[in-house]
């Protein structure tokens, strides 16, 4: 967004440089965990089976990948969609107990938005101006009052549905990384390895535009994290391999 300073130099006409990415839509947050769990947790089972049997483990593999990915994604999804739909119930739940006080209390809910106002710098007779005109319209004093006071907006809640299907997309994406190889036939943990560190390390940093983070510092820290689970699975596997056999 611009605009073009005014004559005078003041602020109204001054340029705005910056835009701010959408932080309440509700699919980033469940899309990034799913994706990173899926690949993670996929490549630890595949390398936890491989290190506890011996020979061919193509079928064992591939079996077990696919039931971690269904049954991974499915989870992913009932817990994401039942906690978003949680959080957005009591929100709902508390936006409500504001529109009651509104309705009941208006003159007090305006002065509460005044002093809300004057603990912001606001001088006191325009925050009272301010909370008068925003109070004239019942819809809009309750938007107000929800940011101010709970921090949300109620028209732009997150989606249970839209969060708990970009868990389920994710996830079922992630899972197939470390899958692949054994699925087209190649019977290399390495290869499996290789592939999911990989996109561990693109996730990371791709995920890391969104933050103050370096890209290489998001990359390294998902791909040292997805090899210890791997590794350590690895060893489990095969101690317990060993102990059975």
């Amino acid at each position: 967004m611009s605009g073009l300073a005014s004559p005078d130099g003041s602020a109204a006409g001054a340029a705005v440089l910056h835009e701010h990415r959408s932080l309440a839509g509700g699919w980033l947050r469940p899309a990034v965990f799913g994706a990173m769990d899926g690949l993670v947790s996929n490549l630890a089972l595949i390398a936890g089976i491989v290190g506890g049997t011996s020979g061919d483990h193509s079928n064992e593999v591939v079996l077990a990948g696919l039931a971690g990915l269904v049954a991974g994604a499915l989870s992913m999804a009932a817990g994401e969609y039942t906690s978003v739909a949680s959080q957005s119930e009591h929100i709902r739940a508390e936006i409500e107990i504001e529109r009651k006080e509104i309705a009941a209390r208006p003159r007090a809910e305006e002065a509460e938005l005044s002093q809300l106002y004057v603990a912001r710098g606001i001088t006191p007779a325009l925050a009272d101006q301010l909370a008068a005109e925003i109070h004239a319209d019942p819809v809009r004093a309750l938007e107000v009052h929800s940011r101010e006071e709970l921090g949300v907006d109620p028209a732009n809640l997150p989606s249970p549905l839209v969060a708990g299907a970009s868990s389920f997309v994710s996830f079922a994406l992630g899972a197939a990384v470390p899958l692949l190889p054994y699925a087209l036939g190649r019977d290399n943990l390495w290869a499996a390895l290789a592939l999911s560190l990989t996109a561990l390390f693109l996730c990371g940093a791709v995920v890391s535009r969104l933050t103050t983070r370096s890209w290489w510092f998001g990359g390294l820290r998902q791909l040292v994290l997805g090899a210890v689970a791997a590794g350590l699975t690895y060893l489990i596997g095969d101690l317990v391999g060993m102990a059975v056999s």
